[in-house]
């Protein structure tokens, strides 16, 4: 058992750091029960095991950088940052949680997750770059906001966004009204994000003036785009034929981002998926990265996390002998 005291510089309003209530404090408290945190004025006392006083020690200067970077500590980043304190090799949560990709309104999108940061660093260090995870994990919208930001600060001309027009089963052709409401639902997502990201009353204006377009993958054959930010979102939904078309359009000066989920794909009649065998054709070649995201990484409510773990656990129950799981 040893002491540790830590003291807040006068700069770093205490309810800052311990949270509304006390709410934050009282995350650090759950998640360290063998310690005795004691919060008088600015400073912080530990009493505890040696090893666990050191990891809050760490986290509350890495939640300090946090604060500093103008970002308000919440309950969730506090949780968070404990995880990726406890990961072997650590991850600097002050470093992750305090990157400004893009900021719109006041709102400022940053990565949560140390794997959010690697595919975000990852983007900025390849030409393609491959996000590959469950629904939640911020693959589209951190790409999204890496395309405005490459816009913003006229590294390409243009954003290209793009999907497979293959979902649950349903077909353009039976659906009804005009081509551009058959297409829209399946464009609607990656217009929700971008009008977090560009003040709604422009994006018409850069839609009609070609800076940004928003197409089906079928629209993508025989280009070459030059200048551009390409995402192709919904990965998983294109063939092997499709996807070898898509990374063909790469042109000079332009980045790709493609996205997807291996476990929801939902191409009819059993047909191959072209991000499912990806990793195998590309994986040697530089200037092309692959991240994965995990149930981990999940930044929607916290349910979709504990849902994506328990379908994982069901499928890999299945899969495993009843032999084995049964002796």
């Amino acid at each position: 058992m040893e002491r540790t005291l830590i003291t807040i510089p006068p700069a770093i309003p205490m309810v800052a750091l311990v949270g509304a209530n006390d709410a934050n404090m009282l995350a650090v408290e759950a998640a360290f029960p063998s310690v005795n945190i004691t919060v008088r004025g600015n400073e912080i006392t530990l009493r505890g095991p040696h090893i666990d006083c050191q990891q809050l020690e760490k986290l509350f200067t890495e939640l300090m950088v946090v604060i500093r970077s103008g970002q308000t500590v919440n309950v969730d980043s506090v949780i968070r940052s404990i995880g990726m304190l406890a990961q072997t090799p650590q991850d600097n949560p002050g470093e992750v949680l305090s990157l400004n990709i893009v900021s719109n309104r006041g709102r400022t999108i940053r990565p949560k997750t140390a794997n959010q940061k690697r595919y975000v660093d990852a983007i900025d260090e390849n030409t393609i770059t491959f996000g590959i995870g469950p629904a939640g994990t911020g693959k589209t919208y951190l790409a999204m906001a890496k395309a405005v930001a490459a816009l913003q600060a006229k590294k390409v001309n243009r954003i290209v966004l793009t999907r497979p027009a293959v979902e649950a089963g349903e077909h353009l052709g039976f659906l009804p009204g005009s081509l551009s409401e058959k297409i829209d639902p399946y464009l609607r997502p990656l217009f929700d994000a971008l009008h977090d990201m560009i003040d709604i009353d422009s994006i018409p204006r850069l839609m009609q003036s070609g800076v940004i377009e928003v197409a089906p993958l079928a629209f993508m054959r025989g280009r070459t785009l030059n200048d551009a930010f390409i995402i192709l979102d919904e990965a998983q939904n294109t063939t092997p034929e499709q996807m070898k078309m898509f990374l063909t359009r790469l042109g000079f000066g332009s980045k790709m981002v493609i996205t997807g989920d291996v476990t929801q794909i939902d191409l009819p009649n059993g047909a191959k998926s072209g991000l499912a065998i990806i990793r195998d054709i590309l994986q040697d070649i530089d200037d092309i990265s692959f991240q994965e995201l995990t149930a981990e990484d999940v930044v929607r409510h916290r349910l979709i996390g504990d849902i994506v773990k328990a379908y994982d656990k069901f499928n890999e129950a299945r899969q495993t002998p009843r032999s084995i799981r049964n002796p």
